[in-house]
């Protein structure tokens, strides 16, 4: 909603009004760039008038008498482009917005290059939009994409991190999500846990809110914003919490369909890159193997078939795929059959009354062809996304290393040694075998022997493993061990319910044989069950000692007892040092049976277990 009035220049776009929009062009940075193509594809690009987008940084030509609208972050580069914009005339008018708050002393650089150029008239608007952060879902978010290395898990977690450097990490931080509620409308009560970073982003958010509801006259949150209408009387609970909470989940192999594309693709920022096999005929020896073509897709919230299935189990979204190809032919026959019928010569009576009567049928039927086509983009799409990951499952048995790591996390009893899965040459990557010894120590109780350590480091090392990531497990888990207990993972595990049923019989495309068919029970992860504490106001070890901020009180008290007693309705959970698809399931699946509440999500940055491993080993100097 943010975006479509900056484009229409800083109005509320009218909702009937059919006139044609005014053409312009948008100017946009790589930030910008980022925060757009999640949300907007270029068609609705278009039907807002938006004929050309381009980057503020590229070889842009003179268009005298179209305006332009500029989305950038409001660096030392970008104004210094723009002033030179200014001065070479490029555009009818000029509206300037900027993705977080412009200083002072950057807005008068602007000021002196406009009457420079004698452009002050051309400049119609300068608007601080508050939009530094990028939506992927409804329900989901992330600060930045750009520079993510700044606020990674490792920049945060360096032992040799000076004071400036973490300063710098929290302001970060702190100004995207000072964005996001300024975006929301919204002044939350935040919680957070103590000695972590999650605490430092709180004491400056608390701030930096407190701060601008002080300055009344300028103060973000009066009146109408945009998401007043948003949300009830009620202030949303912010329940900010430190990755260290939970370092087995993001290792954690998975089993729903958004997660594992995440897991096993290149999936980012919404859009999906496959390379396409092509096919198994085999090239006669000697000839030059064949390029594989690269395609991307996007997933995003117009897409029925994966707005409903994104939180499924595998093994559900390929028996879903079968049945809307299934539907899909149903219906092109159906207008196959029209058409025969019509190519009757139509000389006899019993053709023409058979003619009237399929006359409205075809009719329905073409009027029904553009939806028939879009049916058929998705499941082609959904089948080569799912073929991919189904090769994945396959080759490295992803199912037996879910089912495994559910039962360590649930102190299950295991049918099968942790030496044997790490020795078995046909079961995974290194990396998926080092995931899952990670998962075990970090959830058993008390950490194996040295002499049992050995023997493992060594399996793992035959295995082919880099042992640099359990180095700092290591460290980590005699860290935590002194501040608190272990966390517990729930006790359920999936049920299999045998193996593929009658999907996979013999007209389906997805080859499923001796791929466990597993169900989950819902089971709240640690961060679920944290927010589930803090929202349901329940007394719990675990969270008693949150501390609780309100920027709207004059004083802020450092306590924490919450004032307020009754159950929220709204939340947003934050995750500093970055999050996952995991959690984030989780978390909806939990607000699911939760009438009328809703649960948002949102990370310094998302990463998968193979980015995570890469993160972790940097960060001990040993």
């Amino acid at each position: 909603v943010a975006l479509k009035r900056m484009l229409n220049f800083n109005v509320p776009p009218v909702k009937n009004s059919t006139g044609e929009p005014v053409w312009k062009v948008l100017i946009y940075d790589r930030f910008g760039q980022d925060i757009i193509s999640p949300l907007l594809s270029v068609k609705e690009l278009r039907d807002m008038g938006i004929t050309l987008h381009l980057l503020l940084h590229s070889d842009r030509d003179a268009i005298p008498d179209v305006p332009a609208v500029y989305f950038v972050m409001p660096t030392e580069e970008n104004i210094d482009r723009m002033c030179q914009d200014l001065r070479n005339q490029l555009y009818e008018s000029y509206y300037l917005n900027f993705i977080s708050a412009i200083s002072r002393s950057k807005l008068e650089d602007i000021a002196n290059a406009a009457i420079g150029a004698n452009a002050v008239t051309q400049v119609a608007k300068v608007f601080d939009q508050y939009l530094n952060f990028i939506t992927l879902e409804d329900d989901m978010f992330v600060l930045c994409n750009q520079n993510k290395e700044l606020v990674s898990y490792r920049a945060i977690n360096r032992p040799d991190i000076t004071d400036t450097e973490m300063e710098t990490i929290m302001d970060t931080i702190v100004d995207s999500l000072f964005c996001f509620f300024v975006t929301l409308g919204a002044i939350p009560i935040i919680r957070c846990s103590r000695g972590t970073a999650a605490e430092m982003v709180a004491v400056k958010l608390d701030k930096k809110l407190r701060e601008n509801l002080r300055d009344a006259r300028n103060s973000l949150f009066t009146g109408d914003t945009l998401g007043a209408g948003q949300f009830s009387f009620q202030r949303p609970l912010l329940v900010l919490v430190d990755r260290n909470i939970d370092l087995a989940t993001p290792l954690h192999h998975t089993w729903t369909y958004q997660a594992l594309v995440h897991d096993v693709l290149d999936f980012h920022l919404n859009r999906v890159n496959l390379e396409e096999s092509t096919g198994m005929e085999t090239s006669p020896a000697g000839a030059r193997p064949k390029k594989k073509n690269k395609k991307s897709y996007d997933l995003t919230a117009s897409d029925k078939f994966w707005q409903k299935h994104k939180g499924s189990p595998f093994p559900e979204v390929a028996e879903s795929v079968q049945q809307e190809l299934e539907s899909y032919r149903a219906q092109e026959d159906e207008v196959k059959r029209l058409k025969s019928i019509m190519g009757i010569e139509g000389e006899d009576e019993g053709a023409i009354s058979m003619l009237s009567d399929n006359t409205a049928k075809l009719t329905s039927a073409v009027s029904s062809l553009p939806e028939l086509l879009e049916k058929k983009r998705l499941i082609d799409l959904h089948t080569n996304v799912a073929t991919a990951v189904l090769e994945h499952i396959k080759s490295r048995k992803l199912d037996v290393y879910f089912e495994y790591e559910e039962k360590i996390m649930s102190k299950s009893t295991l049918d099968k040694s942790l030496l044997d899965m790490i020795s078995d040459p046909d079961a995974g990557t290194p990396e998926d075998k080092m995931r899952l010894f990670l998962i075990y120590y970090i959830s058993s109780a008390q950490a194996p022997s040295e002499i049992d350590l050995e023997q493992y480091k060594k399996a793992l090392m035959d295995a082919g493993c880099n042992l640099a990531p359990l180095n700092y497990i290591k460290q980590w888990k005699a860290f935590t061990k002194m501040a608190s207990a272990p966390t517990s993972y729930g006790n359920t595990t999936p049920k299999p319910l045998g193996l593929f049923s009658r999907v996979m019989n013999t007209g389906s495309q997805f080859v499923m044989e001796g791929v466990k068919n597993l169900v989950l029970k819902q089971q709240n992860l640690p961060v679920t069950r944290i927010l589930d504490n803090l929202m349901e106001m329940k007394s719990n070890p675990e969270t008693d000692d949150y501390r609780y901020f309100d920027p709207k009180m004059l004083r802020g008290s450092d306590s924490s007892v919450p004032r307020n007693k009754n159950p929220f309705q709204e939340a947003i959970v934050f995750v500093v040092g970055g999050g996952n698809y995991i959690e984030y399931q989780n978390l909806i699946d939990y607000i699911k049976g939760k009438q009328g509440k809703h649960v948002l999500y949102g990370c310094s940055e998302l990463f998968n277990a193979t980015q995570f491993i890469k993160q972790v080993p940097l960060i001990t100097s040993v």
